[in-house]
Order: structure tokens, then sequence, then C-alpha cells
């Protein structure tokens, strides 16, 4: 008989992704780990993470030393740890700030291009149910936007290398260029409560008709789950339990 378990922490129920398993949210009681590459990263195992990242052409360096300057200033106003309120503000003043910028669609914008889109949509699918469960994500011209909940034994910055050393080779064959293709860095959230869950949700399925994208010039995906919970509107206040949905 199959063992079931209401912990994600259970790796062999991770692994199967066995009905039943309790989505898991930011617990500000519990051991958060902090890295640092040019932004500050919090980690907990096993948590869902909204991530974000963009090509290396993706941001004229005058708009991001504009934007490096604000920020360097702001948090020297504002050293960490934060409360959830002085959180919030970052997130409005500098990572809405980014994605205005993003969708505004500066660089080579080669994800555009199908061909290419499939290099990214592939790298995802290699370790999905093994690294990864994906709920959603959306390939935009020049940027990436995932929900994603890791495996404990997983961190960001190790997935986030396998995503891009996997396309980055590929996209230069198929672009005939050579060197950087993504910004060494990324922006995530971890998912805080099922109401962020769903803002999250609704902000990829969203992002192609903020940016004013044609069909063809982006791929959006989301898992059976998150059709069924979120349904056509994305509203429903929970996130959806674990499931094996496409392996």
């Amino acid at each position: 008989m199959e063992r079931r378990a209401n912990n994600l922490l259970d790796e062999n129920v991770f692994y199967r992704f066995v009905h039943g398993v309790e989505f898991k949210y930011f617990n500000p009681f519990e051991y958060v780990r902090v890295t640092r590459q040019n932004l500050t990263h919090w980690q907990q195992p096993g948590v869902s993470y909204f991530l974000t990242y963009h090509l290396a052409d993706a941001m004229p360096a005058v708009l991001l030393n504009q934007w490096k300057q604000e920020r360097a200033i702001w948090l020297s106003f504002h050293p960490e740890p934060w409360t959830p309120e002085v959180e919030d503000e970052y997130h409005r003043r500098f990572s809405s700030q980014m994605e205005r910028w993003l969708d505004a669609g500066h660089g080579s914008c080669v994800l555009r291009r199908p061909e290419v889109r499939a290099e990214v949509e592939e790298s995802f699918r290699y370790f999905e149910g093994v690294r990864y469960q994906s709920f959603s994500w959306v390939i935009m011209p020049n940027h990436v936007h995932l929900l994603v909940m890791l495996h404990p034994d997983w961190t960001l910055e190790k997935v986030l290398f396998t995503w891009k050393r996997r396309t980055s080779g590929r996209i230069n064959e198929l672009c005939g260029t050579e060197g950087q293709q993504w910004q060494h860095d990324y922006f995530d959230r971890i998912i805080r409560d099922g109401q962020h869950f769903d803002n999250v949700v609704r902000y990829i399925r969203r992002n192609p008709v903020k940016a004013k994208l044609r069909e063809g010039e982006y791929t959006l995906w989301e898992s059976d789950e998150v059709k069924r919970v979120m349904g056509s509107e994305g509203r429903s206040g929970s996130a959806p339990r674990i499931a094996d949905h496409r392996h």
C-alpha cells in the first residue's frame, strides 16, 4: 500500500507527487537560508517561489544603473530583516519597476522566436518531478516568469544554473551568436499564502496581454491542477494540492 504524508520534506512523496500532500508556504519561524549575488535571495526547503530571470541584454545599462543606485539608497535606510510591509514596499518600488522595463521589450528579444522558446521549455521539463514541480510559467520575448516548488535537496541557484546552462549554448547556435545569453542573477519571492499564490498565477497569465504581445510571441503554460483549482479567472484563495500532471 502506498504510503502518504503531510509534509513535503518527505522526499519519497515529493518524487511521486502523491495526491493529498499539503502545499508548503513560507514559515517565518523556520530557518531561512540567505544568499547574495547582486540581489538577496531567501530560501527555505520545499517551499514554492515566484521566479524571474532575463536575457543579458534585456535591461539597458542606463536604466539598470539607475535602478541599482536608487535601490542602494533605499536599502541603506531599510536594512534587513524586513517586516512584511517593508518587503511589500521594496517590491512595489523595485521589482515592479524592473518588470515594467522588461515588458517594454528591450534588447534582442530572441525568446520571441518559437524555436528558441522551445529550448527553454525543454530545460524546464527535463527535471520536472525530480528537482521541482512547476505550477505555471510564461516565456516572454526577453524574460521568463515561473511559479515552481523545489525539492528540499535543491537550491534556487543550482536549479537556475541548470536552466541557464542547458539553454545558453543552444540559443547561441540558433541565433548565430556567442557569449553570455542570460543575466547572472535572478529575482525571487517565496510564496507566503494562498492569496499570494493566486496573485502570482494571475500575474503570469496576464503578463503577455499587459506587454501587448501577439499570439506566437510567447509561451504560457499551467499545470492541470492549477487550471482546475484556479479556473479561468484565477481566483481560488488556496494553492493546489500536489499531484502528478504530466509525467
